[in-house]
């Protein structure tokens, strides 16, 4: 099976793209800085661009099985345009070329997600990442009204804890905590498992502890 990975050189993206060559899939990376993706395997193509680019993500979204989005602003506190436009680039690109399976990144704070979240989340999130969740808003927006096969995983606070495979998730599950957390090689194993699991499609499951 052959899966294309948007955002593969980020902190999550490279795990996504390290546990998709574990788990025997051929791997396309889109990437902006190929210096942060290390990683080199005979099932690992990369590929150099930038999501704006509209002709570089159609021609690099034929003939894929699945593709993955785990990109995000390189800061919270910054708006950044050029990703909504990207995921519209990539919705588009898979519609026209006949691919429909997409499975996306979020977090939790957005939307009707935000109640899940613990203390930090419902109320100190809001304020200071007002602009993060404006583009997150943005982002599931645009896939939600594609016409694909899309999940949006969305992770409660993000940490760079081990890959356990044991975590909750659900569209209704909750945080316990007052700050709740998911390591992003977690968030991963979650997102590479909507390959073969259809239990999430069209829905947007919360992740966490």
């Amino acid at each position: 099976m052959n899966i294309l990975i948007f955002g593969a050189s980020g902190a999550t993206g490279r795990h996504l793209v390290a546990q998709a060559i574990e788990q025997g899939f051929h791997v396309t990376a889109f990437v902006r800085n190929p210096g942060k993706l290390t990683l080199k395997h005979s099932r690992l193509r990369v590929v150099l661009g930038n999501v704006t680019n509209y002709g570089l993500v159609k021609k690099t979204v034929k003939g894929h099985d699945v593709v993955f989005s785990a990109l995000g602003a390189s800061s919270p506190f910054k708006y950044d345009e050029c990703i909504a436009y990207g995921v519209q680039n990539i919705v588009r690109s898979m519609e026209e070329s006949y691919v429909d399976r997409l499975i996306s990144m979020s977090f939790i704070g957005v939307k009707e997600s935000r109640p899940q979240g613990g203390f930090v989340i419902k109320y100190i999130a809001p304020v200071l990442l007002h602009t993060e969740i404006k583009l997150h808003q943005e982002i599931e927006y645009l896939i939600k009204r594609s016409a694909l096969n899309w999940t949006i995983i969305r992770p409660s606070t993000l940490s760079n804890g081990p890959h356990s495979g044991v975590y909750r998730i659900g569209e209704y599950v909750s945080a316990t905590t007052p700050v709740s957390l998911i390591s992003r090689a977690d968030v991963a194993d979650l997102m590479i498992r909507q390959v073969k699991d259809s239990s999430y499609i069209r829905t947007a499951p919360a992740i966490m502890y």
